[in-house]
């Protein structure tokens, strides 16, 4: 049973990065794409998981690990290097039983974007170092109402 359970989430997990990679993998992070891309923003840029620079991107991996948590239908209100926020839905996995066997679950959330530093990768651009997350309603149960989390650069 235990090989079993091992293929499967195995399996998923390659499935989805299957899924994701041509996706990211038609936008690269070269030099010019990055200042083009701060230059269109004139502010921070977001890094993703693929260490990709995006401006106001309507959906987002959280868990960069396992894709089992991330943002869709963000709809940014504000953007500037002073925070960003915005309004989306949080998918998270509830890993019941375990998680490449577990349910996606969609919570409404209140986005926050905070605190600014250069981007390791290229040091002329900012981007956010800390993301948070607000439920104005029903949330995972193993998240508070309110959840920081830092962003990787």
């Amino acid at each position: 049973m235990r090989t079993l359970t091992t293929a499967v989430a195995l399996c998923c997990g390659a499935s989805l990065a299957a899924a994701a990679a041509p996706a990211f993998a038609a936008t690269s992070a070269t030099p010019s794409t990055v200042q083009v891309t701060q230059q269109r923003s004139r502010g921070p840029v977001l890094v993703d998981c693929f260490r990709h620079p995006t401006v106001r991107p309507s959906a987002l991996i959280i868990a960069c690990g396992d894709g089992n948590s991330r943002l869709e239908s963000v709809h940014w209100t504000r953007w500037g290097p002073n925070g960003a926020s915005g309004e989306g839905v949080n998918v998270v996995n509830d890993c019941k039983p375990y998680c490449a066997a577990g349910t996606f679950h969609s919570y409404p959330v209140v986005v926050s974007l905070a605190n600014t530093e250069p981007w390791k990768r290229h040091p002329q651009v900012q981007s956010f170092t800390q993301l948070t997350l607000t439920y104005p309603g029903e949330r995972p149960t193993i998240y508070q109402q309110s959840v920081t989390l830092p962003l990787g650069s």
